[in-house]
């Protein structure tokens, strides 16, 4: 348990067919198998001129080595809007600063939660993962707005600000955040 990191697919090399297979083993989580429907679909839109093209995904997506798939669309400016839910935002930050690792669908909740582990389908994450390193780095950013004289910030600021501040290249919302593409969360009090 706790020993296999999950991996962000890394489309920066070229892959052939068995590399890809490779990595979507590293990424785990709940998408590998439909990742080519997605990328028809971007396809038919970047090849739409004039095409504003959206992203919308849930936080589970980040959990997964999918993040590395929908930080790359970022990166190279494939998408001009981002819709998300709470969730990315948590474990996109999450991600950024500690690992979460490869787990089974049918691990026992019980026994995991006396090890301080929580489970995301057949991803697992560490209390140290998640929730400590989260409120340390959230209570950081927004310490620092306040005294910067923010006193209210929209959703698609507050994201740019965790992206610019809190996170790494390996992050979707330090690419939105470089690249200047709006990413609203429109139910920020469900995270």
């Amino acid at each position: 348990m706790l020993e296999e990191a999950v991996e962000d697919y890394d489309l920066s090399k070229s892959l052939f067919v068995d590399e890809l297979v490779l990595q979507m083993e590293k990424a785990w989580g709940f998408t590998a198998g439909k990742l080519a429907v997605g990328v028809n679909i971007l396809e038919g839109m970047v090849k739409t001129r004039g095409c504003v093209k959206f992203l919308s995904f849930t936080g589970n997506l980040v959990a997964t080595g999918t993040r590395g798939v929908l930080k790359e669309l970022a990166k190279r400016k494939l998408v001009d809007v981002i819709i998300a839910t709470c969730g990315t935002l948590d474990h996109d930050i999450a991600r950024c600063w500690k690992d979460y690792y490869k787990g089974s669908f049918i691990m026992n909740d019980t026994r995991l939660h006396k090890k301080n582990i929580n489970r995301l389908g057949n991803v697992l994450v560490p209390n140290e993962s998640y929730g400590i390193i989260l409120e340390e780095k959230m209570q950081t950013l927004l310490q620092s707005l306040w005294k910067e004289g923010a006193r209210e910030v929209s959703t698609s600021q507050l994201c740019r600000e965790i992206g610019k501040r809190m996170c790494n290249e390996g992050s979707v919302l330090y690419w939105a955040a470089k690249h200047h593409i709006p990413v609203g969360v429109f139910g920020i009090n469900d995270g």
